[in-house]
């Protein structure tokens, strides 16, 4: 079932592309000399992390985190909890922390805070969607993709129960 009738293209292809275009070219020009550490938070930005890498204009080294904050449910628990750390070395690095959306911004502000336990020499944030209706922590987006209203989402990445991933856009799930 890939695009059932119930579903609001929020963001085309198309769109999605053009900003992603747009967060490399920033992210390649403020790294132009170094060889930051791309972390990625799975599993929904592995499909924008591969497409931004592709579209740098400068060498990086990609990790990943899995952080668990939903389970089955459209809505975040509250419970943040790690549960696969990165492999690469974090102390004296340039990290970007790579997510497909900010929403609550509990999920990252707990990598970052975890990261900064490392002795990174900076972090930043790179997010695909934002979504600062639901914030219930400030987190500083230093390359922001969209934003977006207070809707679920799916497609490019973004799932409700494994599902939708792979759709080329962004829809919002209705009830």
């Amino acid at each position: 079932m890939k695009h059932p009738q119930q579903h609001e293209v929020l963001i085309t292809k198309e769109d999605i592309e053009k900003h992603v275009r747009r967060l490399a070219e920033e992210i390649s020009r403020d790294y132009r000399d170094k060889y930051p550490l791309m972390v990625g938070i799975l599993k929904g930005s592995f499909v924008f992390l591969s497409d931004l890498i592709r579209s740098l204009e400068i060498p990086v080294e990609v990790d990943f985190v899995r952080i668990c904050s939903y389970g089955h449910r459209k809505v975040t628990s509250g419970n943040v909890k790690m549960v696969q750390g990165l492999r690469s070395k974090v102390k004296d690095r340039d990290v970007i922390i790579v997510d497909d959306i900010v929403d609550t911004g509990l999920a990252t502000n707990h990598l970052i805070n975890h990261l900064r336990k490392k002795g990174p020499t900076s972090i930043k944030v790179c997010a695909l969607l934002d979504k600062p209706s639901r914030r219930k922590i400030t987190i500083p987006i230093d390359y922001r993709g969209i934003v977006i209203p207070d809707k679920f989402v799916v497609g490019y990445g973004l799932d409700y129960d494994e599902r939708y991933r792979d759709l080329p856009y962004i829809c919002a799930l209705e009830d």
